[in-house]
C-alpha cells in the first residue's frame, strides 16, 4: 500500500524539516494509529525538536536515504511527534526508553506494537555500525524480523512496560500532611538541602556536576535564598561563581546576547549552541536576584544584553516569543557563532589584538580550530592588566561587539522554531517581570504586560473554555498542559504584585480552579501532567521532579502557597504544604532534582512577609519594595482598600500612602516610611 509524507500538512518547525524526507511520516493521531491496526504493522515513533543537533545528524544520514526510507514504509508506521508540541507524549515514551535502556535523550526513536505499546527504542543510531552501537538498518531488520516470528513475547514485553509504568506513576507515597504550621519544616532540614547542594558544586568553575553541564538555576536561587536567611557567605559565592563563569563563557553569546542551553564542557566554553526561550527566562531570574543582592553592574550587562536578544531574535509582531533558535547553521553546529583569527582581525582591524585577548581569540582556536568567543575575567581586573581605564574599556569592547554583531548578522543565520509556547511564555513574562523590577525598567514591565495579553487572548478558548499550548500562524492547538498553566499561573501573580492589577490575580484565581478541576489526582493533593479530558496517551504521568524546566507540580505548590495566602484560600495553603511534605525527604536529599521544592520549603520555615501598600501612590512606594532581594514576601497595591481580600480587610483609606506589614493576616502598626519597612523585612529570622 502506498503511503506519502504527509507532514507537509503540519505547523510545527521541525515536522516540516521532515516533511520531504522520503520516509511515509505520520503525525501523531487516530489516522496514524488506525492504520497500524489495519496493516498489523508495528510503529515506529521519532522523536525530536527543531534545534537538536543530532536529530539533523539522523535526518541527513538516515532518515533522507532512499533504501532505508523505503525498508522503513514497507515494514512500519512512521510517526514524527515534535516534543516541544507533545511534551506529554515525549515524557511517556522517555519513560519507557529509560526503563528499557536506563538512558535517554534526542532523538527518542520508540518502537510500539500494532496498538501503539512500546516494547523497544533508542536514541541516536548512526547509517553504519561503530563501536558495537548497531546501524539503524540493523535496527530496523531485527525489530521487523522479531515482530514477525516473536509476535507474541513483544506484545506481553509492551504489556509489561505499561503496567511498570503506570505502577511507578503511583509510587509518591501520600501522609497526612495537612497542617501549614512551619513546624513541619525546619531550618536544620533546609541546611542539609545546602550541604547536598554544595557536595556536587564545582568550586573551581562553577556549576555542579561534571560535563556535560547545565545551568541548574534552582539551585543557584536556593543559594542565593539561603545566603540571604543566614549570612552564609559560601553559598553566595557558589552562586556568584557559577553565574559569573556562565556569563564569560562560550555559553553565553558574548556579542549578541543569550544563553545557550548547556556546555559540552566542564569549563563552559563550549556550549550545544541551540538556544531556548526557557533557559534565557530562567537564567534571566537568577541575573536579576543576583543583582539585587550585589549591586554588580555585570549582572545588569548581561541581563540587559539578554532581553535585548530576546527582543531582536526571538519576538513575534504579536509580542509572543519564539520557542527557540538551532545550534546548526549551513549543516554545521555553531558555525554561526564561532571564528577564526583571520575573520576577527579583518572586521576589527587596529583594535583586533586587544580585542583578540578580551574574547580569549587565538591563531589556533580554542575549540575544534575556531574560536568561541569568551572572557576570562571581569572588565575591572582585564582594563587593570591593560592599563586602561574602566570607561575606556568598556568604550572598546562595546564598540567591538556593535561591529561583530554587524558582520554576523550576515552570516547565513541558523533556523528559528517560531512556534509560541504557553508555558515558555509564562515563564520568560516572570522573568521580564522579575528583571523590570530589579533594575528599574519600566520598558520591560510594559513588554511583560503586553505579552500577558497576548498569552491570555491567543491560548484560550473562549468557546470551549480550554486553554491550549502552542501557536503558530494565528492559530493555537493541542490542550495546554500542567506546566503551561502552572507557569501562566505564577506570571500573573508576580505580575499582579508592581502593577496592583486585580485583573491578573483573578485571572490567577480562575485558572487555579481549572486546573484543580481538570489535573488534579485520585487523592486531591497532586496533579497529573495531562487534563482528564484528554484521550490519546495511555499512562497519565505526574511530574514532581525539577528539570531543565520547574516540574508543575512544584509550581502549584508555590503558586497554592502564594495564592492562598492573597486571596484567603486556605485549603490551597493546606494543600501545599501536603505536597511539599510529601517529596520532603527527596527535597533534602537531592535538592538538585528538587530545586523549586526546596525554594518553597526554605520560604516556608522563615515565614512570609504579607505587605499592603494602601493609598493614593501605592505603587510609586510600592516599586521602592521591588528593587530589594526580599524572596518570602506577596505584595497588595491598592488605592483603595477591598473587603474581599484578606489584606486588606478592616483598612480605612488615608490622604497618606502607608505600609502594612502582615504575617498570618496579622498586621503590625502601618509605617509612612519605607525603609521601616525595609528594616522589618529585612531582618534575618
Amino acid at each position: 500500500m502506498k503511503h506519502t509524507n504527509q507532514l507537509i500538512h503540519e505547523s510545527s518547525p521541525y515536522l516540516l524539516q521532515h516533511a520531504h524526507n522520503p520516509v511515509d511520516w505520520l503525525p501523531w493521531g487516530n489516522d496514524a494509529l488506525e492504520r497500524a491496526k489495519k496493516e498489523d504493522k508495528p510503529i515506529l515513533v521519532s522523536i525530536g525538536y527543531a534545534a537538536c543537533h543530532w536529530c539533523h545528524v539522523m535526518e541527513r544520514e538516515s532518515f533522507e536515504d532512499e533504501i532505508t526510507a523505503d525498508f522503513m514504509n514497507q515494514h512500519f508506521i512512521c510517526i514524527k511527534i515534535d516534543r516541544e508540541e507533545r511534551p506529554d507524549l515525549d515524557h511517556f515514551f522517555m519513560d519507557a526508553l529509560q526503563a528499557i535502556s536506563g538512558n535517554g535523550g534526542w532523538p527518542l526513536n520508540m518502537f510500539l506494537t500494532s496498538d501503539a505499546k512500546p516494547f523497544y527504542g533508542g536514541t541516536y543510531f548512526p547509517p553504519m555500525r561503530v563501536h558495537n552501537r548497531s546501524s539503524w538498518r540493523e535496527v530496523l531488520n531485527q525489530i521487523q524480523q522479531a515482530f514477525q516470528s516473536r509476535r507474541k513475547e513483544i506484545e506481553e514485553q509492551a504489556e509489561n512496560l505499561i503496567n511498570y509504568l503506570s505502577k511507578s506513576n503511583q509510587t509518591v507515597s501520600f501522609k497526612n500532611a495537612i497542617s501549614t504550621d512551619n513546624s513541619l519544616f525546619s531550618l536544620e532540614q533546609c541546611q542539609n538541602a545546602f550541604e547536598a547542594i554544595m557536595a556536587i558544586s564545582d568550586k573551581v568553575h562553577g556549576g555542579f556536576g561534571k560535563a556535560p553541564k547545565f545551568p541548574q538555576t534552582f539551585a543557584i536561587q536556593y543559594l542565593l535564598l539561603y545566603y540571604h536567611f543566614t549570612g552564609n557567605t559560601e553559598a553566595f559565592q557558589q552562586a556568584e561563581l557559577s553565574l559569573k563563569s556562565m556569563m564569560r563563557g562560550g555559553i553565553y553569546d558574548q556579542i549578541g546576547g543569550g544563553f545557550c542551553r548547556y556546555s559540552t564542557d566542564t569549563t563552559w566554553l563550549a556550549p550545544h549552541f541551540e538556544k531556548m526561550t526557557y533557559d534565557n527566562a530562567l537564567l534571566l531570574v537568577c541575573l536579576s536576584e543576583a543583582y539585587q543582592i550585589s549591586k554588580d553592574p555585570e549582572y545588569k550587562k548581561v541581563a540587559v544584553q539578554t532581553i535585548d536578544f530576546m527582543k531582536r531574535e526571538m519576538m513575534s509582531a504579536d509580542f509572543g516569543f519564539y520557542a527557540a533558535l538551532d545550534a546548526d547553521s549551513e549543516g554545521e553546529e555553531g558555525k554561526f557563532y564561532t571564528w577564526t583569527i583571520q575573520e576577527f582581525e579583518e572586521v576589527l582591524k587596529e583594535d583586533a589584538a586587544l580585542m583578540a585577548d578580551w574574547f580569549d581569540v587565538t591563531k589556533e582556536g580554542n575549540w575544534e580550530g575556531v574560536n568561541i568567543l569568551r572572557t576570562s575575567e571581569g572588565m575591572a581586573e582585564w582594563a587593570k592588566d591593560k592599563d586602561l581605564d574602566i570607561s575606556t574599556a568598556d568604550k572598546k569592547i562595546q564598540a567591538s561587539i556593535k561591529i561583530l554583531l554587524a558582520e554576523r548578522q550576515k552570516r547565513i543565520r541558523p533556523g528559528t522554531d517560531d512556534k509560541v509556547i504557553l508555558g515558555w511564555n509564562a515563564l520568560f513574562n516572570h522573568a521580564l517581570v522579575k528583571a523590570a523590577l530589579a533594575f528599574d525598567e519600566q520598558e520591560w514591565l510594559d513588554m511583560a504586560e503586553q505579552n500577558m495579553q497576548f498569552m491570555l487572548k491567543a491560548f484560550h478558548s473562549v468557546e470551549e473554555d480550554q486553554w491550549l499550548h502552542t501557536y503558530k500562524n494565528g492559530v493555537a492547538k493541542y490542550s495546554a498542559f500542567l506546566d503551561d498553566l502552572s507557569y501562566l499561573v505564577q506570571a500573573l501573580i508576580t505580575l499582579y504584585e508592581p502593577t496592583g492589577n486585580l485583573e491578573y490575580l483573578e485571572k490567577a484565581r480562575t485558572i487555579l480552579h481549572y486546573i484543580q478541576f481538570n489535573f488534579i489526582d485520585e487523592n486531591g493533593v497532586f496533579f497529573y501532567y495531562t487534563p482528564s479530558f484528554q484521550k490519546d496517551i495511555l499512562v497519565r504521568k505526574k511530574d514532581i521532579y525539577d528539570g531543565a524546566m520547574p516540574s508543575g507540580n512544584a509550581l502549584m505548590a508555590w503558586n497554592l502557597y502564594k495564592a492562598g495566602i492573597l486571596l484567603g484560600e486556605e485549603g490551597w495553603k493546606r494543600q501545599s504544604a501536603q505536597m511539599l511534605q510529601t517529596v520532603k525527604e527527596g527535597v533534602i536529599k537531592y535538592p538538585n532534582s528538587f530545586g523549586v521544592w526546596a525554594n518553597l520549603m526554605l520560604e516556608m520555615v522563615q515565614g512570609t512577609h504579607e505587605i499592603l501598600v494602601l493609598g493614593p501612590k501605592s505603587q510609586e512606594k510600592g516599586a521602592i519594595l521591588f528593587k530589594h532581594y526580599i524572596p518570602n514576601k506577596v505584595v497588595m497595591l491598592a488605592s483603595v482598600a477591598d473587603d474581599q481580600y484578606p489584606l486588606m480587610q478592616q483598612k480605612t483609606i488615608s490622604d497618606d500612602t502607608l505600609y502594612y506589614v502582615c504575617r498570618d493576616y496579622a498586621c503590625q502598626l502601618p509605617q509612612k516610611d519605607h525603609q521601616e519597612v525595609l528594616l522589618k523585612v529585612l531582618t534575618k529570622r
